[in-house]
């Protein structure tokens, strides 16, 4: 499923806490707070523009304390267009990948500096 950003508005409590570029090319995305279908357009709007001119994205999700089905759906989307890393998972994420099955195909790292340094993805 593609989905395009109806809007560039986010809600109060926003689910991205900043967006940076990172080394070697990598582009961080940083985000916090609950995750749902209705507080997922930020991290969408940030994961998408970062992945459209990036190989490489992470997502540090240290401060994610819940993640619902649409925030699988992104990263699967991610996934397939990116090498996709997600950084320091909290328990809420960790459990959602793994009742999902994904833990072993998005590729997910104990920390920020983890991500940074994996080597890439085989394309």
């Amino acid at each position: 499923m593609v989905r395009e950003p109806l809007d560039n508005s986010a809600p109060a409590d926003l689910s991205v806490v900043a967006s940076e570029g990172g080394n070697d090319g990598c582009w961080i995305v940083h985000a916090r707070g609950d995750i749902d279908s209705d507080s997922v357009d930020p991290l969408f709007i940030a994961l998408w523009q970062a992945s459209a001119g990036h190989e490489v994205v992470v997502l540090e999700a240290s401060a994610v304390t819940f993640a619902d089905s649409s925030v699988l759906s992104l990263l699967i989307e991610l996934h397939q267009r990116t090498d996709l890393r997600i950084a320091a998972p909290g328990a809420a994420l960790t459990r959602l990948l793994r009742t999902a099955g994904l833990d072993p195909v998005l590729r997910s790292y104990p920390s920020l500096d983890a991500a940074l340094g994996a080597p890439p993805t085989a394309s």
